[in-house]
């Protein structure tokens, strides 16, 4: 059994590609080959190098820094984005499938509302209160994910709440936070540990997909979808600005979908 997961091609390979992003996430915090906002304009837009290996933009900056930097800037907004639409999602989810009745026919349309708002959508009316920057991006990503983890939990809940070792608990006395905390939660986790999985790379895609728009992270801080905007610009003066930090999202959002469907055929006990 403990060897069973390095024997699963999509979950091994996933893993490595996941180490190697949060490997490169905490190096950029203690080390950087240069300074990644350091500027050089007489290095500017230049090719892949001893001294800089991805080069540099238009300002001269070192792209190796700059992605390795933006490693941390996707990890930050996966995680808490992530964070947000777990927490709010498998709270409505339980109210919903435990309690039913008028809660959970209001706290479903209330879910349908939010899903009818994409992240761009909730980012756009964000900014225009707030203004733009990677917080704005983080909550509104983690918004437009909520009815996943609801709608989630709120199907597991209806379905364990019928269950056999849940009608014998509740015979023997068992109240209701019992049920819920040691009965019907604990065997929720594994699928909503398989959709923050999956959802991680959705964050990191329209986190970089918002910084591209220019909603979400401001410069001169380092973001994947930051460079890439700025690389358009310059793409038949020096190809690999673009490539680098576009190369590097593929392989991230690749990496955590090999993961999640890794986990999912490990967690699923039809394919254990």
């Amino acid at each position: 059994m403990r060897r069973r997961p390095l024997r699963h091609a999509a979950f091994t390979l996933g893993a490595a590609v996941t180490l190697l992003l949060l490997f490169t996430a905490a190096l950029s915090l203690a080390w950087t080959p240069m300074d990644p906002l350091a500027m050089s304009i007489g290095g500017r837009l230049a090719g892949p190098s001893a001294e800089h290996p991805f080069g540099t933009d238009q300002y001269g900056r070192d792209l190796l820094s700059r992605v390795m930097t933006g490693a941390v800037t996707s990890i930050l907004v996966g995680v808490i984005a992530v964070g947000i639409a777990s927490a709010i999602g498998i709270v409505l989810g339980m109210l919903s499938g435990y309690v039913g009745g008028w809660i959970d026919e209001t706290l479903m349309r209330v879910v349908d509302a939010v899903q009818g708002f994409p992240a761009i959508l909730s980012a756009l009316l964000f900014t225009s209160v707030f203004g733009p920057g990677m917080v704005i991006s983080m909550v509104a990503i983690g918004l437009a994910f909520v009815p996943a983890f609801a709608r989630l939990t709120r199907g597991s809940f209806l379905e364990l709440r019928a269950r056999e070792f849940v009608i014998a608990a509740q015979a023997l006395g068992a109240r209701d936070r019992r049920l819920v905390v040691r009965h019907i939660l604990p065997n929720t986790l594994a699928p909503l540990i398989v959709q923050a999985t999956t959802s991680f790379p959705v964050a990191i895609l329209a986190e970089a997909g918002l910084a591209y728009l220019g909603l979400g992270t401001q410069p001169p801080h380092p973001s994947w979808g930051l460079m890439l905007k700025d690389a358009q610009n310059f793409l038949s003066m020096s190809p690999g600005y673009a490539l680098f930090p576009g190369g590097a999202i593929a392989l991230t959002v690749l990496g955590l979908n090999l993961l999640g469907d890794g986990l999912r055929d490990l967690l699923d006990p039809k394919t254990a």
